[in-house]
């Protein structure tokens, strides 16, 4: 990939059941598109990666710690390293954007899921 691309000619990859993630990987941070169908469920989990995201589209119930709460579209999130956290995407699903330094190097591996087109931007 160089410079550029469009979101569209980033195959999706499966990162959990109902949910797909386009990506971006640089050297420092990895920057990902999130489709999360509805009622999409992002069990506990923790990484050694910062995170930083916000809802473009749909709802998501999200808890950081101890701290949850229900986010729509221009709601943020900072998790720190190695925080635990979950989150289920609300009856329309959701898109988001995630951030995440360093980068998610166990995503770049994963395998492409069927080409399709994004959800974001709305049409």
């Amino acid at each position: 990939m160089g410079a550029f691309e469009d979101l569209a000619g980033i195959p999706p990859q499966g990162i959990w059941e109902q949910i797909a993630a386009r990506s971006l990987h640089g050297h420092e941070l990895t920057l990902s598109v999130v489709e999360l169908d509805p009622g999409a469920v992002v069990a506990e989990h923790s990484h050694p990666n910062e995170q930083l995201g916000i809802v473009l589209r749909g709802a998501m119930d999200f808890r950081v710690g101890d701290e949850r709460r229900e986010l729509g579209p221009g709601g943020t999130w900072v998790i720190p390293a190695n925080t635990p956290h979950e989150a289920t995407a609300g009856p329309e699903g959701a898109v988001v954007i995630d951030v995440f330094a360093p980068p998610r190097d166990d995503w770049r591996g994963l395998d492409a899921d069927e080409p399709r087109a994004p959800r974001w931007p709305p049409s």
